[in-house]
Parts: C-alpha cells; sequence; structure tokens
C-alpha cells in the first residue's frame, strides 16, 4: 500500500491518468494494455485515447477523464469503505509512445484495516497471487526503501509464486526519503534477496508534486539529479531511474517472449489436433432436407 506502485506505471507511461493519494487508491485489478500506433497528421485527432472495456465505442482523449472513470468505476465495485474487488477494470491505452504491452495494476498488500474489511489483507493476498502464479507473467515487485525491504509482503508473495526468482524484478522506490546515512545499495547489488532479474532503484513524485502536478518530465529530471548527486549510486547508474527500467522491461519482455512462445506453439497446436480428432468422432455434417407442403 503506498508504495509507489502506480507512480511507475505514470511514469514508464509519461502520463498522469491513474488515482492518486496517500491513502490505499488500487481496489480492483486494472488491466492495462497499451497499444502503439503511428502517430497521426497534425491535424488528425489526439494521438493518443483510452477506451474501457465497460464502455465500449467511447473513447477519451482527455486523461483526467479517466482518472475519473477508474475512481469512479473502482466505488461502484469495490464500495466506499476501502474495500477491495477482485473483478478487473479493463482499459485499453493507444499511443505512438507505448509499447505493446498489458501491464496489471493490483492493490498493495496492507496490514492496517483501519475502516477496511478485515479480511482485505487475507483478500488482497489471494488476489495477487492468481496473477503471479501464470508462468507468462513477469513480477514487478515493488518495495518502498524507507520499509523493512527483507520482509517486504511483495517479496514474500513473488518468491512463493516464482522460487527461482526468474520472473520477478525488484522495483525499489522512494530511495529519496531513507534516513539520513542509509541507502539501498545492497539490495541493488543483491547481496540481501537475489533475483535473476536483479533489481532497479527509483524516485517517485512526493505528495506535494502530485498536489502541484508536476509534469512527467520533470519528474524525470529530478530523479536523474538525485542518482547523478548522491554519492552512494554513482557506480549504480546501470540499476537506477525510470528510463532504465523502462529498457530492462523491454529488453525482459523480448526475451521472455522468445521463451514461452516454443511451449505456446506446441500447446496450441495439440489442442487443435485433440479438437481435429473430436470433430472427425462425429462423422461428416448431414444435410437437412426441407419439407414439401401440403
Amino acid at each position: 500500500q503506498s508504495n509507489g506502485k502506480s507512480s511507475i506505471l505514470k511514469a514508464l507511461l509519461g502520463r498522469d491518468f491513474l488515482p492518486r493519494g496517500s491513502d490505499m487508491c488500487t481496489r480492483r485489478p486494472l488491466v492495462l494494455q497499451l497499444v502503439h500506433q503511428a502517430r497521426r497528421p497534425a491535424d488528425a485527432e489526439a494521438d493518443e485515447w483510452g477506451e474501457f472495456l465497460h464502455h465500449p465505442g467511447r473513447r477519451y482523449y482527455d486523461f483526467r477523464e479517466i482518472r475519473r472513470e477508474i475512481q469512479a468505476e473502482t466505488g461502484r465495485e469495490a464500495g466506499g469503505n476501502k474495500g477491495v474487488s477482485d473483478r478487473q477494470i479493463r482499459l485499453k491505452i493507444h499511443s505512438p509512445n507505448v509499447l505493446n504491452i498489458t501491464l496489471v495494476d493490483l492493490p498493495g498488500v496492507t496490514k492496517v484495516p483501519a475502516v477496511a474489511p478485515t479480511d482485505i489483507e487475507a483478500r488482497i493476498r489471494t488476489m495477487i497471487f492468481s496473477y503471479m502464479k501464470h508462468k507468462a507473467c513477469i513480477i514487478l515487485a515493488v518495495l518502498p526503501a524507507n520499509a523493512d525491504l527483507a520482509n517486504s509482503g511483495a517479496l514474500q508473495i513473488a518468491r512463493t509464486a516464482d522460487p527461482d526468482g526468474s520472473r520477478t524484478i525488484g522495483v525499489t522506490t522512494k530511495l529519496d526519503i531513507m534516513d539520513r546515512g542509509t541507502d539501498a545499495c545492497n539490495f541493488l547489488l543483491e547481496t540481501v534477496i537475489p533475483l535473476r532479474l536483479r533489481y532497479v532503484g527509483i524516485v517517485n513524485r512526493s505528495q506535494q508534486d502530485i498536489n502541484t502536478d508536476i509534469s512527467a518530465k520533470e519528474v524525470l529530471a529530478r530523479e536523474e539529479n538525485f542518482f547523478r548527486t548522491q554519492s552512494a549510486y554513482s557506480g549504480l547508474t546501470k540499476y537506477c531511474g525510470i528510463p532504465r527500467l523502462a529498457k530492462k522491461l523491454n529488453q525482459i519482455l523480448v526475451q521472455h517472449i522468445r521463451t514461452i512462445l516454443p511451449g505456446l506453439k506446441s500447446h496450441i497446436s495439440s489442442q487443435l489436433t485433440a479438437i481435429t480428432k473430436e470433430h472427425a468422432f462425429y462423422g461428416d455434417p448431414i444435410e437437412a432436407k426441407g419439407w414439401a407442403s401440403c
């Protein structure tokens, strides 16, 4: 909860359209399908728009409207008492600035029910695991650096679904608000909990940045300045920053597709063979004969 998950998606997309705030904002799975398309002529309609599955045919060109619709649709299903629901919100974003990829934003693990249902932690863990368990899924375990990283709930669930760490990227957030004299270098160098896909450290927007609505470009500039001026991270630039995370995700996605594609092709082929045999079992179709009227 409040570990910067949604802020990462905003930074990767360069668009601010996800619910914001210091409380638990993500209360339903948001399936975000990014569709790359060629840039249009200057006199055409806007290059970027969103479409919700529950509003087919309607295009949202104002990304503030997308945020409001996500909030409204969340409330319609999950209520207003900080409850959660496993029913998806499906959003498709068309843009010349994105890769063809599907991302899923899930609620963060919380242990403080407050006004929420008392079983919320168990429900969220079950929901998260239902997505993480799929072998074709790449897991972004988002870990706030100002908390106990070694005992992170996100890492615990990720290690259950991906014991050898072959599908998990650790994304360490909030490096800029760690206690004075501390840093996350041990995690970035994998001396605490190793992951095959390693860790990437990033700097999120502060609550003040959110309130003043600073641009994604300014966020990236501030992050770059932080890593350039902090001596602890001077030799770790290849493990730091949103641009590095975006590049890493692209490389991993390509490699992951190459790895799973042969098995997927074999599975589809075997299913097609089984269906063909079943179809042959029923024999040739019998044509219905017309009835003569008297």
